[in-house]
């Protein structure tokens, strides 16, 4: 009896181990995970492309700078694209080439100075904000303008964070939405938001898909990439990788 407690006591502590890895700062991708971005020049240009919203002014190739990874070995991309100076989201917004509906989501970034401001848009539409300084509903690790910023997780500035979540899409009968799209998101390993129902796109036409759609209420059946904002802010990214899910029920907690 004692060695079999002792073996299911280390299986769970096996396993406890094993999905510590695959959550915050230097999560490993599941084997069957996709990876977006991995710091090279190379994964940036085939895997990603410039987001045709409204306010695009940025041509290709992507002008985001590879960098040398400022606390650890490796290379990093730097938001601060010259075409979004000023702030101004959707002129330099970096798109994945592949469009998703359900997935898992790791994506790990460094806000290089104070006020540093980006986001990460779950199929393009649904931002999870980043933006140094910020605790209310707009502010850092929120899913904007609809959850609390969890900031008591958050590493600081100049320390790498990381976001893990879980995106089930919202469903439709023909385009008639029946249900919203939910997250659940973890914040440097810490449960921020669970099963999130997500009311709108926020920000209008030039912050996503659909934005421009009833004041972002009009949400349609259409699925999106990961899309990573720039505005004119030193902010970087590295490790991002993303699992093809199909969450049938309407659950989204790890």
């Amino acid at each position: 009896m004692y060695r079999a407690s002792l073996m299911f006591f280390l299986i769970g502590m096996l396993y406890t181990v094993s999905s510590a890895q695959q959550i915050g700062v230097n999560a490993t991708p599941p084997a069957d995970a996709q990876m977006l971005f991995d710091g090279t020049a190379e994964m940036l240009h085939n895997n990603w492309t410039y987001w045709e919203g409204p306010r695009l002014a940025a041509t290709l190739p992507i002008k985001w700078e590879i960098v040398d990874d400022p606390t650890d070995d490796g290379t990093a991309m730097d938001t601060n694209d010259p075409a979004a100076a000023g702030g101004k989201y959707g002129a330099a917004d970096i798109v994945t080439k592949e469009k998703f509906r359900d997935f898992r989501l790791h994506v790990e970034f460094l806000i290089q100075d104070p006020g540093g401001n980006s986001g990460v848009y779950l199929q393009n539409r649904y931002e999870i904000q980043i933006l140094d300084g910020d605790t209310t509903t707009h502010g850092l690790g929120a899913i904007i303008n609809e959850t609390p910023s969890p900031y008591h997780a958050y590493h600081g500035v100049g320390e790498w964070n990381a976001y893990d979540v879980v995106f089930r899409a919202a469903r439709f009968e023909g385009e008639q939405l029946t249900e919203k799209a939910l997250a659940t998101v973890y914040f440097n390993g810490v449960k921020a938001h669970t099963n999130v129902a997500i009311n709108k796109v926020w920000g209008g036409e030039n912050s996503g898909l659909d934005g421009g759609n009833d004041e972002g209420r009009g949400i349609t059946d259409t699925p999106g990439g990961i899309k990573l904002q720039a505005e004119g802010h030193h902010v970087l990214y590295r490790n991002i990788w993303v699992k093809k899910l199909d969450l049938a029920e309407s659950e989204t907690d790890l």
